[in-house]
């Protein structure tokens, strides 16, 4: 007979760990200096500690967490060694990938895992002149990148651009260019006040990281979301995805992060770029 004067054992049920949706910044490097660069990305950045079976295993592991997208992003995610690989992968989880491109320079082997099924391809873009968007890539890059979202269109990949208002009235131009090229799905968002473009002020964010994303760096480390990046908490190298999501270090992140404002556009919420959402991490 159970005695009335014990109290009952109350077994604690675990968190389930949740992400839909998560960035893999696969390397620093990049052709580019951008000067708002979230990432102060540049071409003497390095690939960090993560090994491209790493990588695979936390796609796997995302995968097996619900994940229905994942977003390959940079510094430059195609200058990777073994980014065809990894990409591969991906696409063979069936998992939802968009690859966040300078669309500089593209291999053709690149080019034929871009058109699988579920991959799709993004980009920022900052003017129709020439002279505007490579005072802010800080390389002549605009004439490479209009090459390769031609390029994308006459595939077929599924493709987004986000344009960066910089304040020089250059936005109307920009939108009409893409047009011109094919592009149809086109978001206008801000300079972001994180990386090179400011001083990694926290009401930056949307108030939504971590919940149901997470950004994995170079080198491991988990972060709430990509712009969060000063907030680690936890490394992959170190410990499952599933455990860090549901780790304390997160959860007390979280918390910290301003409430979402009221009058927060959806459609700039802080996801990896996919529907709804049209956050463009290059800002």
């Amino acid at each position: 007979m159970l005695d009335q004067s014990e109290p009952a054992t109350v077994t604690a049920t675990p968190p389930v760990p949740r992400v839909d949706r998560l960035w893999a910044e696969l390397t620093g490097r990049c052709q580019l200096a951008c000067v708002h660069c979230y990432a102060e990305s540049g071409p003497d950045k390095g690939h960090g500690r993560m090994t491209a079976a790493d990588w695979m295993r936390v796609i796997d592991e995302a995968n097996t967490l619900g994940a229905s997208l994942v977003q390959f992003i940079g510094g430059e995610p195609t200058m990777h060694p073994q980014f065809a690989e990894i990409l591969r992968h991906a696409v063979g989880t069936g998992i939802g990938v968009e690859v966040y491109s300078n669309l500089v320079h593209i291999t053709d082997e690149v080019w034929q895992m871009l058109r699988s099924p579920n991959v799709s391809l993004a980009f920022s873009y900052y003017s129709d002149a020439p002279e505007q968007h490579n005072a802010v890539t800080a390389r002549p890059s605009h004439a490479a990148t209009r090459r390769n979202v031609v390029k994308a269109v006459g595939y077929g990949i599924p493709i987004r651009a986000g344009v960066i208002d910089a304040g020089t009235g250059q936005v109307p131009g920009a939108e009409a260019d893409l047009r011109a090229m094919g592009v149809t799905r086109i978001a206008v968002d801000r300079i972001r006040a994180i990386g090179r473009g400011g001083d990694n002020d926290p009401n930056e964010l949307c108030g939504r990281c971590g919940q149901g994303v997470a950004a994995i760096s170079p080198d491991g480390e988990v972060w709430p979301c990509i712009f969060s990046r000063w907030m680690g908490v936890g490394n992959v190298l170190d410990a499952p995805l599933g455990e860090i999501l549901t780790g304390r270090a997160m959860a007390g992140a979280v918390a910290s992060i301003p409430a979402p404002r009221a009058v927060c556009n959806p459609e700039m919420e802080c996801s990896p770029g996919h529907p709804p959402s049209s956050c463009q991490p290059r800002s």
